[in-house]
């Protein structure tokens, strides 16, 4: 494996899509100027065989994928996204060739979204750990926070759920399915709706978050942050017609419980729903409303489902990641 400078010196840029960076790689830290904007910074980190395993994932799809988490993330926050930072932990195992693809994957989704690659680190170690740093941009005062849900406001999804889930079913289990590729690239390389969001700063007061631990763990995070409750309906949750194929009491529990679909919930106000519908469709994006945030002083922090006339608590349990080798 090469050393660490000669590493660096291979994933450095040679130009910076953003106009704000002032310095990026080859000093001890970037700098970055901003004054019209807030800064939106998010961090994940991704160990091998917790939350990526060779058997699903191409070392191109692991690389794509750990950025667009925190891309996902930014978008939830109503920014644009514009640098991000790697480091990364090399066991021996991993080859070069491996590891450049690895930044082959993170550079993709990075180009798409005119993002710089500013800075990291990389160490040896015994197992392969990703940790990324996202930053973006979002002008002030259009920043999108959980807390800001109030009685009446729409919720709303985008996309369908569940489909992460069943493309990494039919991989760990081979399984020969209608439209398999759709869900297989759902798992591995999720869509980012970043221009949708930024779309929609003509509204005021929005609250967004992106479904990466499950349907039920970010309505829950919402209403807590809100202290509301949310009331949605089952039938309207949306779902792909195509994952009818797998069995029913398996997509009912995904569409609520099964992680990385990276799609958006949030609520709000009715006077501004068909400006969220006609924006949705510009930019060819579905769009559902599933429910209302309702006055129950009662349950403040609680969300309910309705299924068949009865009220259901749907409880903050989400995707864990225990995928194995």
């Amino acid at each position: 494996m090469m050393d660490e400078f000669s590493f660096i010196e291979t994933i450095k840029q040679s130009t910076y899509k953003q106009s704000t960076l002032i310095k990026g790689i080859g000093d001890d830290g970037a700098v970055f100027r901003n004054r019209s904007s807030d800064i939106v910074t998010c961090v994940d980190t991704f160990v091998e065989s917790v939350h990526f395993s060779s058997k699903t994932m191409s070392f191109f799809h692991v690389g794509y994928k750990c950025l667009a988490v925190n891309i996902s993330d930014l978008c939830a926050m109503g920014a644009t996204p514009t640098f991000y930072l790697v480091s990364i932990v090399i066991p021996k195992s991993v080859t070069n060739e491996e590891l450049t693809e690895l930044y082959d994957g993170l550079h993709t989704i990075a180009s798409n979204f005119r993002m710089d690659l500013i800075g990291g680190d990389t160490v040896s170690g015994e197992q392969l750990i990703i940790t990324v740093t996202a930053i973006g941009y979002v002008p002030a005062p259009y920043a999108r926070y959980r807390s800001d849900a109030k009685v009446g406001d729409y919720i709303f999804v985008t996309g369908t759920l569940g489909d992460a889930q069943a493309g990494l079913e039919i991989l760990l289990h081979n399984l020969d399915v209608d439209h398999k590729e759709y869900f297989v690239t759902r798992h591995r390389m999720p869509k980012i709706n970043v221009d949708f969001i930024k779309n929609l700063r003509t509204i005021k007061r929005m609250v967004l978050n992106d479904i990466s631990d499950g349907l039920a763990n970010e309505l829950n995070e919402i209403a807590e942050s809100s202290c509301k409750t949310l009331l949605i309906e089952d039938a309207k949750v949306p779902l792909h017609r195509y994952i009818k194929q797998f069995p029913k009491e398996k997509y009912e529990e995904w569409k609520y419980y099964a992680g990385e679909d990276f799609e958006l919930v949030g609520t709000v106000a009715k006077k501004d729903w068909d400006t969220v519908v006609q924006c949705a469709e510009e930019h060819d994006i579905t769009v559902t409303k599933i429910g209302e945030v309702i006055d129950d002083p009662r349950e403040h922090g609680s969300v309910f489902m309705r299924k068949n006339n009865e009220l259901i608590r749907l409880d903050k349990k989400g995707y864990r990641h225990q995928i194995g080798k």
